[in-house]
């Protein structure tokens, strides 16, 4: 097999690939697996990421391909694979894998029948999870999130370091007086939550929301009905399902009510609900200490991120937008940590989450610790303020944690 017309393309997408702004995670990403998958919503960097690995790599022996090249419609991914490794193929970077039929199969058989080293890149988190257990004991994954509010300044040209939780706890008044003397940071805050969770904002502005309802449309009419017996008739009901969040305060969900006004079944709403937190549309919290329950149903509904929130409606409540940044920066901050259930982040009795030890409360710039005063380790989480004091923190601070 000829090789010279893909490495003609990979050269051209080279050409147009900057080392100079990298994600967060791009130095935790280790190759040295057989197996890697790289995973997250459209729209992330993912393909970006794959290209400056082989461009910082420089090795003549690895290849980039996109299965959504008409040119493996009808062919097979295997012997293309082993054609490769017969060609001195070393690394094979495979981008949009969920485009490809039966992509486990072949994955499980290049791991077996090779030595060359695959990477994986898809947006969707859907068919991993479908097809995980062909490839669990194989395959490494790491998740990419969105931007921070942190990366976004650093793609504006404006760096900072980021910090751990512990930090900012610990160390916020000097973190946000520093940054407060270099930038105006609510400003940009207000940017962030509506224009700067996705890279490609430095595409065009304009139609940024409409990459969004683009990004989510996928999703509820490609993705899900892979993954379950979804009917047509009910995409719709579940894009109504998505606004009936995205205008509510933090959504408290009652099942029963929500059937009735979504016109879905209590059985498919559940599951739809599961499905749209693994395909990164929604984020699904439990109170701490919920056990079984928990197999049940979410205690509260949030939207992944505020840009799909404001992408859907402009009508949403801004205790809901503030909570969903927060609640969206912690899920990031510990996306990659592997524990049997997440917990990084739960809800609270008193106060609004938990987080490890501490106690978050969110509010505007007049919040006051009253609902959280006799807990130890607790927290006001402030927007609106520049600096904190004592156990008050600004809000946009937590988009520093990556």
């Amino acid at each position: 097999m000829d090789f010279t017309l893909f490495y003609e393309e990979q050269n051209n997408l080279l050409k147009n690939i900057s080392l100079k702004f990298k994600r967060s995670i791009y130095n935790k990403i280790d190759l040295s697996d057989k197996l890697t998958a790289i995973l997250g919503q459209r729209g992330v960097g993912k393909t970006t990421i794959l290209l400056q690995k082989i461009k910082e790599l420089k090795n003549p022996n690895i290849l980039y391909i996109s299965l959504d090249n008409p040119y493996f419609y009808n062919v097979s991914l295997y012997e293309f694979a082993k054609d490769f490794e017969k060609m001195g193929g070393e690394m094979l970077f495979i981008d949009e894998f969920h485009k490809y039929k039966d992509i486990a199969i072949h994955i499980k058989s290049i791991y077996d029948s090779t030595s060359l080293k695959v990477v994986l890149s898809g947006s969707s988190l859907l068919q991993i999870y479908k097809q995980q257990a062909d490839l669990s004991r194989r395959i490494n994954i790491i998740k990419i999130p969105i931007l921070s509010f942190r990366e976004y300044l650093e793609i504006k040209g404006i760096k900072f370091n980021s910090f751990s939780l512990d930090e900012i706890i610990n160390n916020h008044f000097e973190i946000t007086s520093k940054i407060s003397s270099e930038i105006k940071p609510i400003k940009y805050f207000k940017e962030y939550l509506e224009f700067g969770c996705y890279p490609f904002v430095l595409e065009n502005k304009l139609n940024y929301q409409q990459k969004l309802i683009n990004i989510i449309n996928n999703i509820i009419e490609v993705d899900l009905p892979y993954i379950s017996n979804i009917s047509y008739a009910n995409i719709d009901k579940i894009k109504r399902l998505l606004y009936l969040i995205s205008i509510s305060v933090p959504f408290t969900p009652n099942i029963n009510e929500l059937s009735q006004k979504t016109n879905i079944s209590r059985p498919s709403l559940l599951e739809y609900i599961y499905l749209l937190e693994k395909s990164e549309l929604l984020i699904n919290l439990h109170f701490v200490s919920r056990g079984y329950s928990k197999l049940q149903k979410p205690d509260k509904i949030y939207l992944n991120n505020t840009n799909l929130m404001k992408a859907i409606t402009h009508k949403s409540d801004i205790g809901n937008e503030r909570e969903t940044f927060f609640v969206n920066q912690i899920k990031s901050y510990f996306l990659n940590e592997v524990s049997l259930f997440d917990e990084s982040i739960l809800l609270a009795k008193s106060g609004d989450f938990i987080v490890k030890d501490y106690t978050f409360e969110i509010g505007g710039k007049n919040k006051t610790k009253k609902q959280i005063k006799d807990i130890e380790n607790s927290f006001v989480v402030a927007d609106d303020i520049e600096v904190g004091f004592a156990n008050k923190i600004p809000l946009w601070l937590f988009g520093f944690l990556y």
